[in-house]
């Protein structure tokens, strides 16, 4: 078996997903450079699938969270580092198809191609089975990512904002107290009061787990403290 068949079929493997037209990944791992076939399109295509695949799934699983949080978590898995980790890991750079001078700058290795021929990947999976089939192999790639690094990187989010707010104001830092929990054992419903040393009214913040209800808390306590504090000091 050619070197090139080999890396086509690792790279299945890989996916999970065997292709019915396996030109389609033929063309995903075809940089510009090469071939007047190349992935540009298939990028476009896969840019779009992969972000309404992360969307879908935060939505359903980051139901305590609000927009502004879900956005800066699907923009935080689907830039260009994240995808070049995901192709890395993939050991697409074994199958990519470049031009010469492409290789000799390095081309197998630059973060831009990596990160465009795994769009362009899941764009051909999307072409070859439809959006479940490309849904399913996206969540391969990232579950591991969404369950252990996104929840952490943004649920301290407003709680980090609100600390430095004050800390660079020299206030102590805020103290946040579970107040009520109701419901049964596996879907538990939190409220906590989130209470600073400045001319401010507590707040509270509901959520499924108590950090989630911390950081709506906090939430809610930097738009309050923004609003009213902000605009007294600047007059000062």
């Amino acid at each position: 078996m050619a070197a090139t068949e080999q890396a086509l079929e690792t790279l299945q493997a890989q996916l999970g997903y065997t292709f019915r037209q396996p030109a389609l990944l033929t063309q995903a791992l075809t940089h510009r450079s090469f071939s007047a076939t190349h992935n540009e399109r298939l990028e476009f295509l896969g840019d779009s699938v992969l972000n309404l695949a992360i969307a879908a799934w935060l939505y359903e699983s980051a139901s305590d969270l609000p927009e502004g949080d879900l956005s800066r978590m699907r923009s935080h898995w689907v830039k260009q580092d994240a995808l070049a980790s995901v192709a890395k890991e993939l050991g697409i750079a074994m199958g990519l198809r470049l031009g010469e001078g492409e290789l000799r700058s390095g081309g197998k290795t630059r973060p831009s191609i990596l990160a465009d021929a795994v769009e362009a990947i899941i764009g051909a999976v999307y072409l070859d089975g439809g959006f479940d089939a490309a849904r399913q192999v996206v969540l391969r790639l990232y579950q591991n990512r969404l369950q252990t690094g996104a929840e952490r990187s943004v649920t301290k989010d407003h709680k980090t904002a609100l600390q430095e707010w004050l800390q660079a104001r020299k206030m102590p830092v805020p103290v946040y107290q579970v107040v009520k929990t109701s419901g049964a054992a596996h879907q538990q419903e939190f409220e906590v009061t989130c209470t600073v040393h400045a001319k401010a009214a507590p707040t509270s913040g509901h959520g499924h787990s108590r950090r989630a209800a911390e950081q709506a808390a906090a939430g809610a306590m930097m738009m309050q403290l923004q609003a009213h504090l902000q605009p007294q000091q600047g007059n000062d």
